[in-house]
């Protein structure tokens, strides 16, 4: 055996007696491309999408609500100023509000967040009134969708800007309700492990309802609308 061959013999038998120095020569050896995938915006293998817990999940859904009321005040508006807007920028809010919030977002709401609270005996009063807002706002979303394509008289404009104004009336403190008082609520009332168990059922329900993720489908459609009335820039809210 030559000098060569009996200094990597030496070494084999040296890492076989230290495993744990093995683990981590090979531990360094991997470290180089685990940052450069980081480095990439890439995870490492072995890692699922960004896990989105059961409240930040509806309370993003209201954001998506909110920029529909805004969308709604910027119609109420050019109808009190008389000036023009598109009426499919109506029709496509409205249903919206119809698909994601009411059949999907409050749904999830009524079937699986308002019974665990009447069984806590919890914000019952509160559940009571946001389920009758529901209720209510469905009734308002089919007024909308069947007044704007017969809308031709000041009058039908009128109406319309009415029920608008009525549904961003309601909504506006609705959500904050819930976001403040009846979301951080059910942290009390779930385990940590129903509470996540939750989140993974709504992921489920969406990916199953809209075929992915619902709710970047319906942040582009708002914006889309957004972008036709000509509110889409942040920037122009600014106060001067």
């Amino acid at each position: 055996m030559n000098v060569h061959e009996s200094t990597n013999a030496s070494r084999r038998r040296f890492l076989a007696r230290t495993p744990w120095l093995g683990a981590a020569v090979v531990g360094a050896a991997a470290a180089p491309a685990l940052l450069a995938e980081q480095k990439k915006g890439k995870e490492p293998e072995g890692k699922g999408e960004e896990e989105v817990s059961t409240n930040e999940d509806l309370m993003r859904e209201h954001g998506v609500l909110k920029r529909v009321l805004l969308i709604y005040d910027e119609v109420v508006r050019r109808i009190h100023t008389k000036s023009d807007f598109p009426p499919q920028t109506v029709t496509d809010s409205a249903k919206i509000i119809r698909d994601f919030i009411e059949n999907y977002h409050e749904k999830l709401e009524e079937d699986y967040l308002f019974p665990r609270f009447r069984k806590a005996g919890k914000l019952v009063e509160l559940v009571d009134v946001l389920l009758a807002q529901h209720q209510a706002g469905r009734r308002v979303t089919e007024r909308i969708l069947a007044t704007v394509p017969v809308m031709k008289t000041a009058q039908e404009r009128e109406k319309l800007a009415a029920d608008l104004h009525a549904f961003v009336r309601m909504y506006a403190p609705h959500e904050a309700r819930e976001d403040t008082v009846l979301f951080p609520e059910l942290h009390k009332i779930v385990s940590s492990r129903e509470y996540d168990a939750l989140g993974d059922k709504f992921e489920g329900i969406e990916r199953k309802t809209f075929g992915g993720d619902g709710f970047e489908m319906y942040v582009e459609k708002v914006a889309a609308i957004e972008k036709q009335l000509g509110i889409y820039d942040l920037a122009q809210f600014t106060p001067r």
